[in-house]
């Protein structure tokens, strides 16, 4: 089922948030200093905000949704790439937050390829000192 206006319109706004101390609150079109220190440490151009979390937007129990989770980053962890754990928050709270992970380092194309496996409509890309980027995906 392809992204409605409305859902990718939700996605444009949404905050996507890297734990830690402080997090780190990413936004698509916006430039963030953080985020490109943080791809810096970790000697990378790229990384990718990626869920498994309610696939192609349809809402999903929160256990599955923790299971799917958890195969994401075991799946991208054994393919070498660092990941640090986050949520997909509405800034308005009209959706529940949805657990997903930074993958530093991915290329476009295999993080692209890692949404469409687990059923995403779309991932945010990000390159060191450009803004993010929402990247929509035909499932």
């Amino acid at each position: 089922m392809p992204a409605t206006p409305e859902l990718i319109a939700a996605y444009e706004k949404a905050l996507y948030v890297v734990f830690g101390r402080p997090e780190l609150v990413i936004r698509i079109g916006e430039s963030n200093p953080d985020l490109d220190e943080l791809l810096e440490a970790e000697g990378a151009a790229t990384a990718a905000f990626i869920t498994a979390a309610n696939p192609h937007g349809e809402v999903t129990s929160a256990w599955k949704n923790e299971i799917a989770n958890a195969a994401l980053v075991e799946t991208q962890t054994k393919a070498g790439y660092r990941c640090f754990e986050g949520e997909g928050r509405d800034p308005q709270e009209r959706w529940k937050p949805e657990r997903s992970a930074l993958v530093v380092g991915i290329p476009r194309a295999e993080a692209e390829g890692v949404g469409r496996a687990f059923g995403q409509n779309a991932i945010v890309f990000v390159e060191r000192g450009r803004a993010p980027e929402l990247v929509l995906l035909e499932t």
